[in-house]
């Protein structure tokens, strides 16, 4: 199986389309007449690259996984407080969400994990893992210094962090809305003081 790290720009083409075609109807709402469409070339030429679509969803997840790790390390080299790292994470959130209400790619993956194949599955879960676990770092570190007044635990709070930004994307594109995932993070900075 590919990484997404050996991509070449065709094959990075593609990618970017199944990305995007997540992102607005899920893995199961395309097909590879879609990408072909989208990306201006033949089904087989997609074949060339990704055999099977599944190959192409688990390097669509690696890369978007890859992608958001790199920004969460911007995120601690930018900001040192603990509200404001979580406002950047919100952001994060935002600006898929601001692009015509497009979702997390991980969000919309696992909205259908149980009709999805297990290596992309597998994918999904540490894109979530990942997430969780720098919350939990961010939140600990935040009630240690006495920013974040908190009365449950980091693990719980970043759990309900992370399910409160997606489900902001969902809810506010069954909505129509603009409001989106930093508002949602605003209000739950403040409910707490910080």
């Amino acid at each position: 199986m590919k990484h997404f790290s050996e991509l070449t720009a065709s094959a990075e083409r593609i990618v970017d389309a199944g990305e995007a075609l997540i992102q607005r109807v899920g893995y199961n709402g395309f097909s590879y007449e879609d990408v072909a469409k989208m990306v201006g070339i033949r089904k087989p030429s997609i074949h060339h690259h990704f055999p099977t679509k599944i190959e192409l969803g688990v390097v669509v997840a690696q890369r978007y996984t890859h992608r958001f790790r790199q920004a969460l390390l911007h995120i601690e080299g930018t900001q040192a407080r603990a509200a404001e790292r979580l406002r950047a994470y919100a952001q994060l959130f935002e600006t898929t969400y601001a692009e015509n209400r497009r979702l997390c790619v991980c969000g919309m993956l696992g909205a259908e994990s149980d009709s999805l194949p297990a290596e992309i599955n597998a994918e999904v879960r540490r894109f979530f893992e990942i997430n969780v676990a720098w919350l939990e770092t961010v939140i600990a570190l935040g009630q240690q210094a006495g920013a974040l007044k908190v009365a449950i635990s980091a693990p719980e709070w970043a759990l309900t962090l992370l399910g409160a930004l997606e489900g902001a994307m969902l809810v506010g594109r069954g909505l129509q809305s603009g409001r989106g995932p930093r508002q949602v993070m605003d209000t739950l900075l403040v409910s707490i003081g910080a």
